[in-house]
Parts: structure tokens; sequence; C-alpha cells
């Protein structure tokens, strides 16, 4: 048997028999196959089937019916990816990070989209390609389920009880079967305002919403089955959106029965030998700066200048990893949860609140255990030395960053109560503003693109939404987490470590090309030049037998960096189009992700960039934590390249499903905000054109809703894909992307958080369209 297949112990390691396969013609083979190759005999043969089940469960492999497995993702036949279903019954394949040998997302047709759920993570055969390098193909195999459970509303029918899934991009009701109805607590979820209702039969089931576990899922468009295993309460019930958002995205919010007491047995105090091998920062003044509900304080900052001139900045961040060690129940549950979620009126914090708002948090006047990155800049902004050290420290204020912005901006009352802070905060403003035009000028992007504020009511019904405030004080410690995320980064690169990177990936070509057609109507270009495409031969087999052969078409990679879009960001500053051509620059980009592969980081301009200053809300954070502290110890790696892929590849996944959770319930009370306001007037943005009309952003409340094509009055309006432009048959009258309108609201859905509005004229009436 090949050396290479074997670990240390003698055991199969599974980065072997994937490699192994890898490099096999169409990177696939057969259990006897490799049990031949390998030269395999007794108990390795049943090692070989526990190293594929692993590898298959993780969907690095495939196991096809013929038997063949097939590395995911190198088998140009095969594309692995999550299924994302269209409401109207047909999907897409959104191929996981990496994939080469397809063009944007694969479509699947209904039928095909009907074996999944919206979510599964499947592999797909590639059925034909269009001349564009898209792809249709066919479910082969579902490699890992995305719903276990499913929130919905419970109706009883004729033909039997069913959940009406809340998400309707799950197109089938969930059957439930006679004695499967009750949940275990027959009272409804306990939410704070709201009073628990009693369940005594099915029948107070009608029409409340539950949580459903999945006994079995649906195959060719059949119901799936499950059993009821929660009752929420009703629809209106004061906040059940934010229980349905929950249960709709699987983000754990019930800390098991161990993490508990677990949490509960730490003790704040530290022990001696604790501050005997640590630096003592305890007679600085450090400050942390943060939001006014802020709880969790991960990170605090202090400053001062040299005698050759240069700025010493120490960044002290809370050492979560001194008490989360890893596979402590407290750690698994961190990881399953990957980060913390946080509502406009809640969160759901990534550890107990006995670390997160207390023996974690570097709260004021308090002994804190800290990590330290002690970084000394000089006048360019160059980081000149720096060192990482365990140390302690004793929060000298909880500042906010109001409470900083009004001390910079002269306020008399708080410059006064923070007298012996103000030289400081003068002095982290301008290192602020220093390291700012120096990521600047080494092509950092910097979109001011707004954030908006939900405001509530003392009972959580939302009242307003605005554009959230920024100011110096949210730059300073934007810049000194930049700065230290960095510092750590390039230390452990050098060092050689194994560890997890923060990666930003160049945009693909395809994504560059699309917005380049849209920005040229506005007279811009990010200056690229022509796209590079190149033609791949690709024969089809038809149904009837014949074999066709065409060339596909696919866009390549291109040369570009963050300059070309920082350049176009600076041209477009205060003109009209500034808001439409930011908001469509952001979305060629790709996503930043986490990788044991240092790639760079393409928005920051920054060659290397992890995340290590937010533990107590980000695992990642943890993983850098535990990875920096251990080569301080003993100068070696902690985790090798499997473990952390592992990491990095779950906490992306769990950085996005709060992500989305965050952004759907921030729609929702949108939506039912606007509700109220049906047949207001509001100035409008163009922000993107379809066949069946356009979507529009309010200028002032940063809310989206769509213009159907049949509400344009005075003409028979269609779509030209080649200009992205709404014309009139006869008036020419044109709608495009940028382009300001005054709209009125005609519908709020709050079932299906649809904004649906109408063009209105000069006058503020609505055109009656003309008759023919």
């Amino acid at each position: 048997m090949p050396k290479h297949t074997r670990s240390s112990d003698g055991a199969l390691t599974d980065a072997s028999v994937l490699e192994h396969i890898r490099n096999l013609p169409h990177s696939r083979a057969t259990y006897k196959q490799l049990v031949k190759e390998l030269r395999l005999v007794g108990e390795d043969r049943s090692g070989l089937e526990q190293v594929l089940d692993r590898l298959c469960e993780r969907g690095t492999l495939a196991e096809l019916k013929s038997g063949h497995y097939i590395v995911v993702g190198v088998n140009p036949e095969y594309v692995a990816g999550r299924v994302s279903i269209h409401r109207d019954g047909y999907g897409f394949l959104i191929p996981d990070p990496g994939t080469e040998n397809v063009q944007g997302d694969v479509f699947l047709p209904p039928p095909e989209a009907g074996k999944a759920m919206h979510g599964d993570r499947a592999l797909v055969r590639i059925g034909r390609f269009d001349k564009d390098g898209r792809a249709d193909g066919e479910i082969v195999r579902i490699l890992r389920r995305a719903h276990i459970t499913v929130v919905g509303e419970f109706r009883i029918r004729k033909r039997g009880n069913f959940v009406a899934p809340s998400d309707d991009r799950l197109q089938q009701w969930i059957e439930i079967p006679d004695g499967l109805e009750m949940p275990p607590n027959r009272q409804s979820v306990d939410r704070v305002g709201a009073e628990p209702r009693h369940i005594n039969s099915v029948e107070d089931l009608d029409g409340m919403i539950v949580n459903v576990e999945i006994l079995e899922f649906p195959e060719d468009g059949d119901n799936a089955v499950g059993r009821v295993i929660e009752a929420l309460g009703y629809p209106e019930d004061f906040g059940i959106d934010v229980e349905i958002v929950i249960r709709k995205h699987h983000l754990p919010h019930q800390f098991p029965d161990e993490t508990i007491e677990q949490a509960k047995r730490m003790s704040p105090a530290i022990d001696a030998s604790e501050y005997a091998r640590r630096r003592d920062f305890r007679d600085l003044d450090i400050v942390t700066i943060d939001g006014e509900t802020a709880r969790d304080f991960d990170d605090a900052v202090w400053l001062e200048r040299l005698p050759n001139g240069h700025y010493a900045l120490q960044v002290h961040i809370a050492d979560v990893s001194h008490y989360v060690l890893p596979g402590t129940p407290i750690d698994r549950e961190a990881l399953n949860r990957g980060t913390s979620v946080y509502f406009p009126d809640r969160a759901v914090p990534m550890l107990p609140v006995e670390l997160s708002t207390d023996i974690c948090s570097l709260r004021p006047q308090q002994d804190r255990l800290v990590l330290s990155a002690l970084l000394e800049i000089d006048r360019q902004g160059d980081t000149v030395s720096q060192e990482f050290t365990r140390g302690v420290i004793r929060s000298a204020e909880r500042m906010t960053y109001t409470n900083v912005y009004r001390v910079l901006e002269g306020d008399p009352a708080m410059r006064e109560r923070y007298q012996k802070l103000t030289d400081r905060f003068e002095l982290m403003r301008e290192l602020a503003l220093l390291l700012n035009r120096k990521r600047s000028k080494r092509g950092s992007i910097d979109f001011d693109m707004p954030e908006t504020n939900i405001e509530l009511d003392m009972s959580g019904q939302m009242i307003g939404v605005t554009r959230a405030e920024r100011n110096i004080a949210h730059r300073i410690i934007e810049e000194f987490m930049l700065a230290a995320n960095e510092a750590v980064a390039s230390h452990l690169e050098q060092a050689g470590i194994p560890a997890l990177y923060r990666i930003h990936e160049k945009p693909d070509g395809k994504r560059v090309a699309d917005f380049e057609e849209i920005a040229a109507h506005f007279g811009y270009s990010l200056g690229v030049g022509a796209i590079p495409v190149k033609r791949y031969p690709m024969v089809q087999k038809r149904r009837d037998g014949r074999k066709t052969r065409r060339d596909i078409t696919m866009a390549q990679e291109i040369d570009i960096s963050s300059r070309n879009y920082q350049r176009l960001i600076a041209k477009i500053a205060g003109k009209p189009e500034e808001r439409i051509l930011s908001y469509l620059m952001l979305r060629s980009l790709k996503q930043a992700r986490y990788s044991n592969i240092n790639e760079g980081h393409f928005a920051l301009a920054a060659s290397a960039y992890t995340h290590f200053t937010s533990p107590i809300r980000r695992y990642p954070d943890l993983v850098v934590h535990r990875v920096l502290s251990h080569y301080l110890d003993t100068q070696e790696a902690l985790l090798d390249e499997h473990q952390l892929k592992e990491v990095g590849d779950d906490t992306s996944f769990t950085e996005r499903r709060a992500a989305d959770a965050e952004r759907e319930l921030i729609e929702q009370k949108k939506v039912k905000f606007m509700e109220e306001r049906v047949g207001e007037h509001f100035d409008a943005l163009i922000i993107s054109t379809t066949k069946f009309g356009f979507f529009v952003e309010l200028t002032d409340l940063f809310v989206e809703g769509l213009v159907p094509m049949e509400t344009l009055q005075g003409d028979r309006f269609l779509y030209h894909e080649n200009g992205r432009k709404v014309i009139g048959e006869r008036s020419r009258k044109i709608y495009s992307i940028g382009d300001r309108v005054r709209v009125q609201l005609d519908r709020a859905d709050t079932v299906e958080r649809k904004l649906q509005f109408a063009v209105i004229d000069e006058s503020g009436e609505r055109r009656r369209k003309k008759k023919r």
C-alpha cells in the first residue's frame, strides 16, 4: 500500500484517499478499484469504507448509483452546491466556492427542484450548457438536508392535517399523521410580553404557528411527513415574527442544559497564578468604545505618542480562549452557532450570558483577561513593530460612539466629564485618519453605503426607519481593529503556522461584465477594458440519440484590482448616480469568507487578513486566539489545514445564515411598518429592471418594492434586455436603473413580505391608461 495513504499510526487518512481519487481519470473510482490500487487487505478494507463514508457525509465525495465515488467540484460532469428554490417551483444550484466547471448558477427545472428542499446541499449532473456557459442540471443526490425542522401554520383539512411552511420557497405542505399533531409541551412558547396559550386538542392548533420535525423528506413532488414539536402562537401574536425567523433559519437559540451548567460553574475570579503569567496593563486608562445598547465588550484600546513621534497602539481583546476550551459543552455550542445574531429587539448570543456579558466582557473598573496586540506605527501609517501577549486590564471607562464624537466635536460638558481622556481621544482621531489615508493609498475600497436603523417603541413595534449614524468614533474603532486583524494575520503567515484567514476573492468576469454594461449607460467604467472570454467545445446528446456540437462562451478571469473600484467611487462621489452605482458595484463583488488558505482580501487591498477582535460573538476569532496563543507558548501549530478548512466552511455558512435571518426580520418589520402608509407618495430610485417591472428603493426610508409592468400607465411598456430598460412602445418613455421617480404605495403584503408601488405623474395623480 502506498505510504502516503497512511497516517503516522498506520491508519488510512481522509485527505490521502481523497487526493488519490482526485488524481484518477475524471476524479472517480469504485470501492473495488480503490481496494486494488491501495492494496488493502483485512481490516484496511473496513477502514476504507469508514473513510469513504466520512468524505461523503462531509460532501467532499459523492457516491453515484453506479457505485462510483467522485470528487465534488473537480469532476467536470458534476457540481455540488446549495439549492435555491423559487416560489414558482423552479430552482438553482449555487455552486460551492471554488467551483470552476460552470459559469454562475445551475438552473433546475420544476421536476428537478421538486426533489429537494430550499437550502439543501445537493450533487447535480450537468445536463446542458447554453451559449453563455449557463448550465441546466438534474439532481443526482441530496448531500445534506437543510431542514430537519420546518416552521409554518397548522391547517386542518378534510384530507388530513398539514403545516404550510412560512418559507414560500418550501413548496410542499408537510403532512402530519394522526397522533403526531400535539407538541410534547402543550403550551405555546414563552415570549416576553405574550401570554402562553394552552393547547388541549388538535382543533386548538388550527391556524397556529408550529415547528415541525421532518420524519420523511419529499421525493418527486410528494409531501414531506412530520410531527409537531412546538406551538409558537398565532400569526398576530406579539414577538411571533422573531420566533418564526429564528426557526426558519435554524438558528440555535436554546442552550443545552450541559452548556448552561458549565457556564454557571464558571467564576469571574482570576487566580493569582494567572496574574503572574500575564502582562499587567491595569494602570493604563484603557477604554472600550461601543454603541449605547451594547453589553458584550470584546475590545478595548489605548494609544500614546512615543518620543520618536511614532504611535504606540494597544488593542486588547477579551481572552475568551482562556475560558472556552476546545471540546467542552460551551465550545461545541459556540461552533454550532458560529456567531451571535442581532435583531432589532433582541440578540441570540454565541456564548451564554454568564460569559458574553460578564466574565469575558471588558466591563469598566473590573479586572479582565485579554489577548493583546501591541503595535508601533510610524508617521506614514506603517506598522514598524508588533508584539502579541496575554494580559490583564481594567477598563477605565465604558465609552459610547456618541460621547466620544461629542468630545471630539468640542462639547463642553463632555470634555469636562472626560477631561483626563480628551487628549488621548484626539490622538486616536489623528491616528485613525492616518491609517485610513494609508489604506486608501494602497487601494482599499470604502463604500459609503447607508445602513438602516430600525426604531421601535416600548412594545417592540416599529415606528420608523432611519439611516444609521456613523461618525469619527466609529472610524477610530474600525481602523484600530483592522490594524490588529492585519497584524495577527501577517504574524501567523510569516511564522508559517496554519491559521484561519478572512479572505475576499477577486470578482469573477461575468459579474464585472454585467456591471460594466450598466455603468456604460451612465458614462462610467471600471477601466478594465474588454472582458476576456473563452470558447469551450460542448457535445450534447439529444433524446433521439443524435449528438450536437457547439461552443459555449465563458467570461474569464480578468486583470482587476481594488483600485479600479476605488477610482470609480471617487469619480461618482456626490453625483446623482452615486447611490445606484455604489449599490451595483457592491453586488459585483464576491462575499468574503473564512478559509485556511490565505488568498488576501480584495476589498481591503490586504495581502493577509483575519478576524481576531470579536471572539465573544464570532467563532473564527476564538479559533484564531487559540492558534495565536498556542504559538506564543510553543512556537508550534495547533490545528492542521484540514481542521481549519472544516471550521472555515462551517463558520462561513453560519455567518451567511445569521445575515439572512437579520435581513429577513428587518424586511418583515419594514413591510409591517408600511402597511399603514398605503396610498402615500414617496420619492424613489430605480435599482433594477426586469421583464415584469422594476424595483425601487424609497429615498428616505430605505424600503424596497416592485412597480409591476401592468401598472405603468399611458402606454404599453416592454422590457429591453440589451439595455436593461423598460420602454413605452409609442411614447418611447424610458425607465432605467438609476432613474428617480415618484411612486405611490399600492399594497403591503405582510404574508409574502412584499411592497407594490405605482408611478405617479408630476401632478401627483396616477395617469389613466389610454384606450387603444
